[in-house]
């Protein structure tokens, strides 16, 4: 059989649905706005940063009042169909953090450790069902030039005496059966796996018991300053409220500063059904690390607590003048690929289906970590733009942009990382058509031993690049 044939039988009756939203137990949305209040904060964005907000919000002054504002339902977006991969970094990794921020990397290792330590303190402590398993990740090689880059990695983990260990082909296939592999590096510290929608609902409830206000369905249209207040207005209510917090992210914003800086790129998603028990001892894995592959266009994997197999990656598709919606989230091709690839990477699972498939946006800037700002002469601060590894880096990303809108000058707002913010998008057609050229230069790359060619290399010595 064919792969092409392989692939599109195993698509054949998956759902276009997120797995993880797709739940008898998922929680009632919350009521939307009516009417008129007032607030000491709003939040607008009901994913992980504006969630995380509000409880930061709430520990530091129970006294405050809080409302939090989503458009769709709470957790809607990249929060609630991601990977599920909680990584410490805070940089996208130690070397993008090196070439950004040589003299903070030490300071923000502790920092991002720290909040990885801390959200899984407060996971485990709040009793919130998130299906956390601490499990390292295995970054895997698939070609004899990925060992190279593999080592580079490995003597800067060494280096911040970060433990790490790189492995042979046999060693790493004796991990995860796989004829691809040709080698890796075992990342056993740093990482966790979570079921994202579980604990995008643990955390709502939480806030809810902590005294803050949610409002689903209550989508933000504008603002309106007053002399102290700022007027938050929906379809059907307004807040008044003398702080506001944005973190709407990938998303429409009523903040137009933050669309210079990030830009919304499609991730698409292949969700397996369980494993059989030799399904499962064909490819080992029995350490459940999360995978991921060392190329441009990487996928990563893992597997979930009921032992089915979360694909995702390759394409990050941007669509002219950041263009997103529903009529994007099964469009193209890439889904295809993905189960080609998926069944390239593991032969001997021919026959398992797909589930679930699903797409939709994150928010990337061209540093490839999250930035913040300010507006309303610093009564509203915003943050966004974590490329895929959002699912810790948001609670410091809250936590910086709670520290911005209160006026608090400590060690967070005093990062370069935050007071600097990364090189713009360019306007139309121009940001098009850049991403369009880099999307194919990476792609290229990866035919030629990973060779960055004239644009790419252009692009290093400013800093800046695409990616998901």
């Amino acid at each position: 059989m064919s792969l092409s044939i392989l692939a599109a039988e195993a698509l054949s009756g998956a759902r276009p649905a997120v797995y993880w939203t797709d739940s008898p137990d998922a929680p009632r949305p919350a009521p939307s706005l009516h009417g008129s209040s007032r607030a000491d904060l709003v939040i607008i964005g009901g994913g992980f940063s504006g969630l995380w907000a509000s409880i930061l919000a709430a520990e530091r002054d129970p006294n405050r009042s809080v409302v939090l504002l989503e458009a769709e339902e709470t957790g809607f977006g990249a929060s609630s169909r991601n990977g599920g991969f909680v990584e410490a970094s805070l940089t996208h990794g130690v070397a993008n953090g090196l070439r950004h921020w040589p003299d903070e990397m030490r300071e923000l290792l502790r920092l991002g450790d720290q909040n990885y330590d801390d959200l899984l303190a407060f996971v485990a402590s709040n009793e919130i069902d998130a299906r956390v398993e601490e499990t390292g990740v295995l970054h895997v090689a698939t070609e004899p030039w990925q060992i190279d880059e593999l080592a580079e990695y490995h003597e800067i983990l060494d280096r911040f005496g970060i433990p790490s260990e790189m492995l042979s082909a046999d060693q790493v296939r004796a991990e995860v059966q796989s004829s691809t592999y040709v080698g890796g590096l075992r990342d056993p510290q740093g990482m966790a796996i979570v079921d994202p929608a579980r604990l995008v609902w643990g955390l709502r409830q939480v806030a809810e018991a902590r005294g803050v206000a949610v409002h689903d369905h209550s989508a933000v249209v504008g603002f309106e300053r007053h002399r102290t207040d700022i007027g938050v207005h929906t379809a059907e209510g307004s807040v008044t409220a003398r702080k506001v917090v944005v973190a709407t992210n990938a998303y429409a914003n009523p903040v137009k500063a933050m669309r210079r800086y990030i830009v919304p790129v499609y991730d698409y998603v292949l969700m397996t059904e369980p494993l059989s028990a030799d399904q499962l001892l064909s490819i080992g894995w029995e350490g459940r690390q999360g995978l991921s592959d060392v190329t441009n266009q990487f996928h990563y994997y893992r597997l979930t607590h009921d032992n089915r197999i979360l694909w995702g990656g390759y394409d990050a598709i941007y669509r002219y003048r950041s263009a997103i919606g529903p009529e994007y989230d099964q469009a193209g091709d890439t889904h295809h690929k993905l189960a080609e690839h998926f069944f390239t990477t593991f032969p001997q699972l021919e026959g398992l289906r797909f589930s679930h498939r699903w797409a939709g946006p994150i928010g990337t800037t061209t540093r490839f970590t999250a930035t913040w700002g300010t507006s309303f002469d610093g009564n509203l601060a915003w943050v966004g733009g974590y490329t895929g590894l959002g699912v810790c880096a948001s609670r410091f990303g809250a936590a910086v942009a709670l520290d911005l809108v209160d006026g608090r000058d400590t060690e967070l707002t005093n990062l370069s990382m935050v007071r600097k913010k990364p090189m713009p998008f360019p306007p139309e057609p121009f940001r098009y058509a850049g991403i369009q050229l880099t999307r194919r230069a990476l792609a290229k790359a990866d035919t030629k031993q990973g060779h960055r060619g004239p644009w790419l290399k252009l692009l290093d010595k400013f800093g800046v690049g695409f990616d998901s």
